[in-house]
């Protein structure tokens, strides 16, 4: 009996969740990517798998679900994974009182609340002046993006027989073909999973979903000369904003206050401000959030300059040159909803949405899609 086959177009995080999760049910999968390779938001983020930044229930399900095919992943494909977990510090009480309350409802996830001179101890890195305590979470796990989206198809090709198709943009779908160019392409199932770009394959779909596009901003410090570690990811106070899972402390509107009368600008770019290490020792460090139909494709140095005067209020390194900088954009859902799952005709999936949590959702929801088929 010959295999079922699949299509995915778009060789991103989710494209590549998507394919493994058919390959590991034994389809022959076909990857058709417009470019030479993945080049768009997927190689564009800290590398960050985060579960501490999705609430209880479904999407933490998910988030850990994803964290545990990646460490399987990375494993068996030779990428860079890095078990550091993470470090959100507190400078005033009012952000102390939040880690302390999050500590308590989320003391099933094993989160502890550590004093200034242990989270010293975890991350050398953190300025100590000021410094109230911490929240510590073991569970959080770096990979490098450039290195894991570059590497994983040939990893697939080798042990699932997958084949990418590189340079190849799709034009259009009609079931069960797919053309691109000059080409047409057969599969018994078709999977959508192209970022942004999903807008040019099914503009009425886009259009009619409560969709809008976040730009991003980050930047890349040197590596230590020391070759030193800096321990688990860090975060400042912005960062208590910005993750649905803090929502659940009664003590973040009188954070959130506080902030918005010292930060409102900061606020109004959608700016948290971490730092992750990658294998080099390099420093991922951002980021910002402008949302938008569309965007300038320019770097602004007031943004990045703001995001670096915030990092200096709880982290220093050894050597802050700045080495890189650019911006990513995705689609981002603007009613709250976590992922966009549609059939727009038959044999077509489209999957979609994930915001800025792609690193951290994308292989657990695909499997999830993949396996209630």
């Amino acid at each position: 009996m010959s295999k079922k086959t699949a299509i995915v177009i778009g060789a991103g995080i989710v494209g590549l969740a998507t394919t493994r999760a058919l390959a590991t049910r034994g389809y022959q999968v076909t990857v058709i990517e417009r470019n030479q390779r993945a080049v768009g938001a997927s190689i564009r983020n800290f590398g960050m798998i985060w579960p501490i930044g999705q609430p209880d229930g479904e999407m933490y399900e998910r988030a850990t679900l994803s964290r545990r095919i990646w460490l399987e992943t990375a494993a068996e494909a030779g990428l860079f994974h890095d078990k550091v977990g993470s470090l959100h510090l507190a400078y005033h009480k009012d952000e102390l009182e939040v880690l302390s309350q999050l500590a308590s409802i989320y003391e099933h996830r094993d989160y502890q609340l550590i004093g200034p001179t242990e989270a010293l101890q975890k991350n050398t890195s953190v300025v100590s002046q000021g410094l109230l305590g911490a929240l510590y979470s073991a569970e959080e796990v770096i990979v490098n993006p450039r290195q894991a989206i570059g590497s994983l198809p040939g990893w697939l090709q080798e042990k699932f027989g997958v084949q990418f198709i590189w340079g190849v943009a799709v034009t259009d779908i009609l079931y069960p073909m797919v053309h691109g160019g000059g080409t047409s392409y057969r599969a018994d199932e078709i999977y959508v999973c192209t970022g942004e770009d999903f807008e040019t394959l099914y503009p009425a779909e886009f259009k009619a979903l409560p969709l809008t596009k976040c730009k991003l901003q980050m930047m890349k410090m040197a590596a230590p000369a020391n070759g030193e570690r800096m321990g688990p990811a860090i975060c400042g106070g912005l960062s208590l904003l910005h993750y649905h899972s803090f929502k659940a402390s009664p003590a973040l509107e009188g954070l959130k206050k506080r902030i918005e009368e010292n930060f409102q600008h900061y606020l109004d770019l959608g700016i948290h401000v971490m730092v992750s290490q990658n294998d080099a020792g390099e420093l991922i460090i951002g980021d910002s959030h402008e949302y938008g139909p569309s965007h300038d494709p320019f770097i602004r140095s007031d943004i990045n300059n703001l995001i670096l005067e915030y990092l200096k209020t709880f982290a220093r390194f050894e050597d802050e040159r700045l080495i890189e900088t650019w911006h990513g954009v995705y689609p981002k859902l603007t009613d709250g909803s976590t992922d966009i799952i549609l059939n727009p005709a038959e044999g077509v999936t489209i999957i979609n949405g994930l915001g800025g949590a792609g690193m951290t959702l994308s292989f657990g929801l695909c499997e999830q899609v993949i396996a209630n088929k």
